[in-house]
């Protein structure tokens, strides 16, 4: 199914825009899905329980408090959510592996690259929620993401 921000925008002015923040990283260009909300500022023990795990189509958004001192997400995390059906994921932080990042089936927005991996200290929080460039983004809200920016939205969007 494809879409782009612009025209949903324009047809569902309740969506909301992220600052533009991020860049486009994955390889899935286009993504959207409901959303598992995620607070983990240096470890993605919790991003990669969650990628793991049945994703049903669903994006991860992570607030990492926009910490540039490790990456959040890597390829062989990336290809666990690609496997289990993760449609995309949303950093307020960086991320690693991009050359192979943007070969895989899933979205990915992010801050940025950074070469060092995080720490595994199961050190997180899921379902809660998680504010970040402009927006405050609930477990159950729905993105929708391409390489125009990232719209949120309380309600599913009609995707003609």
């Amino acid at each position: 199914m494809s879409f782009n921000t612009p025209d949903l925008s324009d047809e569902n002015p309740e969506a909301r825009a992220l600052s533009p923040i991020l860049k486009n990283l994955g390889g899935k260009k286009v993504f959207w899905g409901k959303i598992e909300t995620l607070q983990c500022p240096d470890d993605n023990s919790f991003v990669k329980e969650l990628f793991n795990s049945e994703g049903e189509g669903k994006v991860l958004v992570v607030d990492a408090k926009g910490i540039s001192s490790v990456a959040l997400l890597g390829d062989m995390i990336a290809e666990a959510g690609v496997k289990n059906n993760w449609s995309g994921i949303v950093i307020n932080g960086y991320v690693r592996d991009i050359d192979i990042l943007s070969k895989l089936d899933i979205g990915v927005q992010a801050l940025g690259t950074m070469p060092v991996r995080s720490e595994k200290k199961n050190q997180g929080q899921v379902g809660i929620d998680i504010s970040f460039g402009g927006l405050t983004f609930c477990a159950g809200d729905y993105v929708y993401a391409d390489n125009n920016g990232l719209l949120l939205s309380k309600q599913k969007l009609n995707l003609s």
